[in-house]
């Protein structure tokens, strides 16, 4: 990743896991990073500006990862946005499920540089 101007929404109702999320970024020269605590205050910001990259959790308060993905893929303006799902829910039918509807990739908490490194290149097919 080389794009150091792209604009990255972090969602994560853990101020902990967003922490990671976003020192795994800068460590990759990503540093234009917005925050969210749920799905309802990322859609917020999504209405607000252009983001490049969403990075979400799956289980949070009011409105979850999944519903997120939906809202997102369902938006015109919002669906061609990557969405990686963050999780430490690695069930296969909620991965599944997710794909189903629309999602670009996952990735295991804690987040690293590298494991994030390797998810960007795929997604943006560099």
């Amino acid at each position: 990743m080389n794009n150091s101007s792209m604009k990255i929404l972090v969602v994560d109702d853990s101020p902990l896991m967003r922490s990671f999320a976003k020192d795994s970024l800068v460590a990759l020269s990503l540093k234009n990073i917005t925050e969210a605590d749920d799905g309802v205050n990322a859609l917020t910001a999504l209405k607000k500006e252009r983001f490049d990259l969403i990075l979400s959790d799956l289980h949070m308060p009011n409105m979850d990862g999944l519903e997120l993905l939906k809202a997102v893929k369902d938006d015109a303006d919002l669906k061609n946005i990557p969405f990686i799902i963050m999780t430490l829910d690695g069930r296969r039918e909620v991965l599944l499920e997710a794909a189903k509807n629309g999602l670009d990739d996952f990735i295991m908490k804690p987040v690293t540089a590298d494991a994030l490194g390797k998810k960007l290149k795929k997604v943006f097919r560099q």
